[in-house]
C-alpha cells in the first residue's frame, strides 16, 4: 500500500512560511558575515576581491528576500483593515 505524501507547503500557513523564510535568511545573513573577516587571510587580492564581491552580490539577493516577504505582510496587515 502507498501512502501519498502530502507537500510540507500545503501543510503550512502563510505567516508559518513567511517566520521560516524569514529566519533562513537571518541564518544566512549571519553565516554570510563570518566569512568576511576571514578573506584577507587568504593573501590573494585577485581572490579577495572576487570573494569580497560575492558576498555582496549575496547579501543584496537575501535582502531583496526579507523585503518582499515584509511586503506579503504588508500586504496581509492592509487586507485586514
Amino acid at each position: 500500500m502507498r501512502v501519498k505524501r502530502i507537500p510540507l507547503c500545503l501543510l503550512m500557513d502563510k505567516a508559518t512560511a513567511i517566520k521560516q523564510i524569514r529566519d533562513v535568511c537571518n541564518n544566512v545573513s549571519r553565516e554570510l558575515m563570518r566569512i568576511h573577516p576571514a578573506v584577507p587571510a587568504l593573501a590573494e587580492k585577485e581572490a579577495q576581491d572576487e570573494i569580497f564581491k560575492t558576498l555582496f552580490e549575496l547579501t543584496k539577493q537575501v535582502e531583496i528576500i526579507k523585503k518582499r516577504l515584509a511586503k506579503l505582510e504588508a500586504r496581509d496587515e492592509s487586507a485586514l483593515l
